[in-house]
């Protein structure tokens, strides 16, 4: 199963491919979406939408897996970033791929063991996890862990829907 983890923003979206079979997992890639601050919001939101499209035909995923966003103390950082989101979920919607949203401590107990470790603790199991896997930046680290992450519920749910098969 080919994998797309996106750490959705407006002024940068990270974006990582893993391949998961069974408990093995491998790098593919991962990059990083920039858009221009000094454009205007709808144009940076269709800058962001086509350049996911470019990733999705590229890396041709079987599902994503999202990163959920946290409020902050300043509403219009808020509602920016939430609007990148909805691009972001409505990119890998619209390409039919089904969607694993994930909270961010959710993700960083997945890959670090705590749900309150820091960016650095998620680059370094990233290199960890994902041996040879040069890392486009910390947007792009992030990514890779919501993809780690989505691989890992999906297994669990997996093993459990064939417990269940078998009668256990």
């Amino acid at each position: 199963m080919i994998i797309l983890g996106l750490d959705p923003g407006l002024g940068t979206t990270g974006w990582g491919v893993i391949r998961a079979e069974g408990n093995r997992l491998s790098h593919v890639a991962n990059g990083q979406i920039r858009t221009d601050p000094s454009m205007a919001l709808p144009r940076r939101l269709t800058a962001l939408y086509s350049a996911l499209i470019d990733v999705i035909r590229t890396e041709r995923p079987d599902g994503a897996a999202v990163e959920e966003v946290l409020g902050n103390s300043n509403a219009q950082s808020t509602l920016k970033l939430g609007q990148a989101r909805g691009v972001v979920l409505l990119a890998a919607a619209g390409a039919g791929l089904h969607i694993g949203e994930y909270h961010p401590s959710t993700v960083k107990k997945a890959v670090v063991g705590t749900g309150g470790a820091e960016k650095r603790q998620i680059q370094a199991m990233m290199a960890v996890l994902l041996p040879g896997a040069k890392l486009a930046g910390a947007d792009a680290a992030d990514a890779l862990a919501v993809a780690v992450c989505h691989a890992h519920h999906v297994a669990s749910a997996a093993a459990m829907e064939r417990r269940r098969g078998l009668g256990a």
